[in-house]
């Protein structure tokens, strides 16, 4: 797929690139506006869809009703902080003999893959009590 540049397009992509927090849409759109004054909510969140349509970006749900957006798109784990709610990227190998084994006791279908959110207190959250 070939895209028409758009500078409003590459300033979400870059903003999401350089932070590690995973952030949402709102926030992306906070910090973006200060270079687009002009920029919607809506054309935000239509372009962080579309790079995460098109493998640029990861969509994260939580299921908390808010899509957090990550650059790093090869599989990897999250820790979320039961707390705060911030989402981070685990340094840890994914198990992909998970797969096989869930496989085997699931008749009549394939697994293809897994996601998988760990949970528990961020360090800040510790240290606050």
């Amino acid at each position: 797929m070939t895209l028409k540049y758009s500078r409003q397009r590459e300033a979400i992509r870059e903003f999401v690139m350089s932070r590690h927090d995973h952030p949402t849409a709102d926030v992306v759109y906070m910090n973006v506006r200060r270079e687009f004054p002009n920029i919607s909510l809506g054309t935000v969140y239509r372009n962080l869809t579309l790079l995460a349509d098109i493998g640029q970006l990861t969509r994260i749900r939580l299921g908390d009703g808010v899509d957090h957006f990550d650059a790093i798109t090869e599989p990897h784990y999250h820790f979320v902080c039961k707390e705060c709610g911030v989402v981070y990227d685990l340094d840890f190998p994914i198990l992909d003999t998970v797969d096989s084994e869930a496989d085997t006791g699931f008749e009549g279908g394939r697994i293809d893959g897994h996601i998988t959110y760990f949970y528990g207190k961020c360090k800040d959250c510790l240290a606050e009590g």
